[in-house]
C-alpha cells in the first residue's frame, strides 16, 4: 500500500478516502445510521487483502482472535506519521506494536496478561539468527530439570525435558540479572513452538497452536489418533522459526524506535502521559466467544506467568461488557491526542445477529468521544472458518467491523 500525503490525513478527508476505495475493484457501500440521537456513515468494502501472510515475517506466531497486520496498517499509514505514538490497550500478540513499529512509530502496548508483554517484547527488539544460534548451541540446561509428567500426553520424555530444561534456564537467568533479548526470544519462541498440529512444535498432533488442550482433551485426542508423543529436537525447532520470523528485512534503525509495554486493566493506566497517543488500534477481549486464559494455560505455565483468577475479561453479559468498555473509552480519551483518533475493531459475533458496533458507539459517546464511521470490512474467505470446517458466510468471523473515532477537541 502506497504511503498518503500528509494532507489526506486530516478526519475530514477519512470518508472520502473510504467512499472512492477501489484497490480490490469493489465499489464502497455506503448507508447512514442513527446512534443515541447521532447520524454516522457505516461503509462497507474490502479494504485489505484476505490472504494470510501478506505482511512482514515477524507476525507470525498464533494467538487466539487476532487480526491481520494489513488492518492496523490501514489506519497507521491514514493517521500517522513517523514518530507518533501508537497504543493498542489490549495489545495479545502484538500486532499493531509491530506493525506500527515496522511503519516507523513509537508504540506503547497494554494487556493485563504478563504473557503478551513476552510475545510482543522479544519482536520490538529481536536479535540475529546468528544470535540466536550461538546461543542455542552453547546454552547448558539442567540435567535433570523438574519435570511436570501430566504434559506427556502431550511431549515425549527427552521432548518435556529440555523445555522443563528451557523454562528452568530462563527462570536462573532472570534471577541473576542476566536474561537478554536473546533469551527473551528464543523464550517467545518456544511459547509458540509448545502445542500445535504439525511437525514444527514441539507437541504430538493436537488442536491449533493458538488454543491449548487440557490434559485430559488430550489424553482423548491421542487415544482417538492413536498416537503416541514423537522427540522432537526443541534447538532445531527453535532456530528454523527464528530464521522464518526474521526472513524479511527489519526497516533500519527499527530495535531503536521508543517502545513501551505495560500490564494493566486498560481502564486504568496512570503510567501513560495525558494527551501523548496519536492513534489507538485494538480490539478488546471478545463478549462470551474467547477464554484467554485457557486457552493460553500451557504458554503461561512455561512462561511463569500468573494472573488472578477473572481478571482476564471474559464478560457473557453485554451490559457488563459495554460497562467496563466506557471506562475504558474514558481513559483513552484521556491518553489521546486533541483530534487522536480510535480504530475499534469489534468483530461480528452471535452470528450479526447482534450489532456490536452500534453498543460500541453509544459507550463512546457516553466518554465524550466522537463517532466519525463505522468501517465494515467484508471478505469472501476466512482462513479460521474454513479450518474448523464451517462454510463462509454461515458462521465464525466472516467481517471486520470497526468504529472510528475521534477526541474532541478542547
Amino acid at each position: 500500500m502506497k504511503t498518503l500525503d500528509r494532507d489526506l490525513l486530516h478526519h475530514g478527508d477519512i470518508h472520502w478516502q473510504l467512499r472512492s476505495f477501489f484497490e480490490f475493484n469493489r465499489f464502497t457501500g455506503t448507508e447512514i445510521r442513527e446512534i443515541a440521537q447521532v447520524s454516522v456513515p457505516v461503509y462497507e468494502n474490502e479494504f485489505w487483502t484476505s490472504k494470510q501472510r501478506d505482511c512482514h515475517s515477524l507476525h507470525e506466531i498464533s494467538y487466539r482472535a487476532c487480526y491481520k497486520p494489513q488492518l492496523p496498517d490501514f489506519f497507521i499509514q491514514r493517521f500517522c506519521e513517523a514518530g507518533d505514538v501508537v497504543y493498542d490497550p489490549f495489545m495479545g500478540r502484538g500486532t499493531t506494536l509491530v506493525q506500527a513499529q515496522l511503519r516507523g512509530c513509537s508504540v506503547i502496548g497494554n494487556d493485563i496478561n504478563a504473557l503478551s508483554s513476552i510475545l510482543v517484547g522479544a519482536r520490538l527488539a529481536p536479535p540475529t539468527p546468528s544470535d540466536v544460534e550461538d546461543r542455542l548451541q552453547t546454552v547448558k540446561q539442567s540435567a535433570r530439570p523438574v519435570l511436570r509428567e501430566d504434559l506427556l500426553v502431550f511431549f515425549h520424555d527427552k521432548t518435556l525435558a529440555e523445555i522443563c530444561g528451557w523454562k528452568e534456564y530462563f527462570a536462573d537467568r532472570k534471577q541473576q540479572g542476566t536474561f537478554d533479548n536473546v533469551d527473551a526470544w528464543i523464550q517467545m519462541v518456544c511459547s509458540n513452538r509448545l502445542t500445535g498440529h504439525s511437525r514444527g512444535f514441539f507437541s504430538v498432533y493436537t488442536l491449533p497452536p493458538n488454543q491449548a488442550a487440557s490434559v485430559n482433551s488430550q489424553d482423548r485426542i491421542n487415544q482417538k489418533r492413536g498416537q503416541r508423543p514423537e522427540y522432537r529436537d526443541t534447538r532445531a525447532l527453535v532456530l528454523r522459526k527464528t530464521r522464518s520470523l526474521l526472513a524479511d528485512p527489519l526497516p533500519r534503525g527499527y530495535s531503536r524506535l521508543k517502545a513501551v509495554l505495560h500490564c494493566s486493566s486498560a481502564d486504568d493506566t496512570p503510567a501513560i502521559a495525558t494527551s501523548s497517543v496519536r492513534l489507538i488500534v485494538t480490539s478488546p477481549p471478545f463478549l462470551d466467544t474467547v477464554d484467554y486464559e485457557q486457552d493460553n494455560w500451557m504458554r503461561m505455565w512455561f512462561c511463569d506467568v500468573s494472573v488472578n483468577r477473572g481478571a482476564l475479561w471474559h464478560y457473557r453479559n453485554l451490559d457488563d461488557w459495554l460497562a467496563k468498555m466506557t471506562a475504558c473509552f474514558h481513559e483513552f480519551r484521556r491518553v489521546l491526542q486533541d483530534d487522536g483518533a480510535i480504530a475499534f475493531e469489534v468483530g461480528e459475533i452471535r452470528k450479526g445477529v447482534l450489532r456490536l458496533e452500534n453498543e460500541v458507539m453509544k459507550a463512546a459517546i457516553e466518554a465524550n468521544l466522537i463517532p466519525e464511521c463505522v468501517m465494515i470490512n467484508s471478505q469472501s474467505f476466512t482462513k479460521t472458518a474454513n479450518c474448523w470446517g464451517v462454510k463462509n458466510n454461515q458462521h465464525g468471523t466472516n467481517t471486520n467491523r470497526i468504529v472510528i473515532l475521534r477526541k474532541r477537541k478542547q
